[in-house]
């Protein structure tokens, strides 16, 4: 059973040496990553000093470094978390406690259900946005997530082998949930707690350009993962508009025989079509949409497939190792 620690990290070199000796302490038989993407400080020398692998990524972003982790690292078992000491690595076991049962997919380190988030996070806005990110995740999905933005994860190969990292930045833990969710993989969530970052050290979010990134982010899976929903929204929209605006013209033809209202007539045509297109191209979108989920549910059993038989095939080759 191999673990991988993975630290995506920008210019941490405050506290990285810190999170590894913290994680080399509960998980020593673990392998423990640190991506420096573009740092400016001493965040590689620091984690190479501390026993670390330290991989480059040159694209900026932690959604191009979460992409290079999962393409390039084997293991059996991931651990994700931030390099700014912020979760606890005494909480690890917990996260991967389901993972070895096999009761879950993906576990969520949930920073807000204990309220530790709530009283160290000093940065304003922060507690509104994760509001209304999960409000908005849950109610396209009917979901019951507490915490959609933590940077504290674990992950079992086959999610890892099998998620499509497009996000560049931020939006990665919004990306990654949203995923989880439509393909149906099985998440669970452990409670933890959460400390501010020390002293000195800086975020690397910014509260309103990420946040809009985010939002943008669930917008754009939205349209992508369920465009029925999305497209059949915009087209009673677009018919409301359309009676809106007709009815006065329907009402000045049945009363008098003749519509002096041409250009509102016209506009009220123009918003029906737009409604009639907007639930054609929904329908058209939810059939591709829906061929792509089996094609991936097809994919997810070649990966299981893999997975299966490379797990045999190091059974084998233990057996046969001489004593």
């Amino acid at each position: 059973m191999k673990i991988a620690v993975l630290i995506p990290c920008y210019n941490e070199e405050q506290t990285i040496g810190n999170v590894i000796e913290d994680f080399k302490k509960e998980l020593p038989e673990a392998d423990i990553y640190v991506y420096d993407n573009n740092s400016k400080d001493r965040t590689s020398e620091v984690a190479r000093k501390h026993g670390a692998i330290v991989k480059k990524e040159l694209r900026q972003g932690k959604g191009n470094v979460v992409r290079s982790m999962f393409r390039e690292i084997e293991a059996d078992y991931y651990v994700m978390v931030d390099g700014d000491q912020t979760y606890p690595a005494s909480f690890v076991h917990h996260l991967l406690e389901p993972l070895y049962k096999r009761e879950a997919n993906i576990v969520i380190g949930d920073r807000l259900s204990n309220g530790t988030y709530t009283e160290e996070n000093k940065r304003q806005f922060h507690n509104l946005g994760n509001n209304l990110v999960r409000g908005l995740i849950n109610f396209l999905y009917k979901s019951d997530l507490k915490d959609i933005m933590t940077g504290y994860r674990a992950f079992d190969r086959l999610f890892v082998k099998s998620a499509p990292v497009m996000s560049p930045g931020f939006e990665i833990e919004t990306e990654m949930t949203i995923h989880s969710l439509d393909k149906r993989f099985i998440i669970k969530e452990i409670p933890i707690d959460y400390k501010d970052r020390p002293e000195g050290s800086e975020s690397k979010l910014n509260t309103f350009s990420d946040g809009f990134k985010v939002l943008n982010k669930i917008f754009t899976l939205f349209k992508e993962y369920m465009p029925m929903y999305f497209f059949s929204f915009w087209a009673v929209l677009f018919f409301i508009a359309g009676l809106g605006t007709g009815i006065p013209v329907i009402a000045e033809f049945i009363s008098t025989g003749f519509v002096s209202k041409i250009p509102s007539a016209i506009l009220a045509v123009g918003f029906e079509i737009l409604a009639v297109l907007s639930f054609a191209v929904g329908l058209i979108l939810h059939t591709v949409a829906a061929n792509f989920k089996k094609q991936y549910e097809l994919e997810l059993n070649r990966v299981t497939q893999e997975m299966n038989f490379d797990v045999k095939t190091d059974q084998k080759e233990a057996e046969n190792v001489p004593s």
